[in-house]
């Protein structure tokens, strides 16, 4: 099997775990959030605003390994504050619908966790995704 690691950057720097790995056919992507890749800080105190930072993360990371949105065959979403759920999956639908159409109908297999903390003290959102490459 053939293996190809992306590098994740913060403000410049690089990390050390990957933005993405891509094994074969299938490219994992793990701890997206609502940190900024100019900052490396969170983008907001807002779950909808992370949400999207989350999911801008995700498609620029399919993107750089060959794939797209479209190609997403699951995601586990992890969520600190259970009272965001609705904004969270009716932001996550809004976004498909702009971005992955194809998502809307034919849904990856999807998993939620509510967890009690994330990375950062301020992190509202954290977001695994599974996808195939053409």
């Amino acid at each position: 099997m053939e293996k190809k690691t992306y590098p994740l950057y913060y403000a410049g720097k690089k990390q050390r775990f990957a933005r993405s790995v891509v094994v074969d056919n299938l490219v994992f992507l793990s701890g997206c959030s609502g940190r900024t890749i100019e900052t490396g800080e969170v983008s907001s105190d807002n779950v909808k605003e992370q949400m999207i930072v989350a999911l801008d993360k995700i498609r620029g990371g399919l993107e750089e390994a060959g794939s797209s949105m479209e190609n997403i065959v699951k995601t586990v979403i992890y969520l600190k504050n259970l009272e965001d759920y609705p904004t969270m999956r009716k932001t996550e639908l809004e976004y498909y619908q702009k971005h992955a159409p194809l998502l809307v109908e034919d849904p990856p297999a999807s998993m939620f966790m509510q967890v009690i903390s994330l990375s950062k003290p301020n992190m509202l959102i954290e977001i695994d995704v599974v996808a195939i490459t053409p």
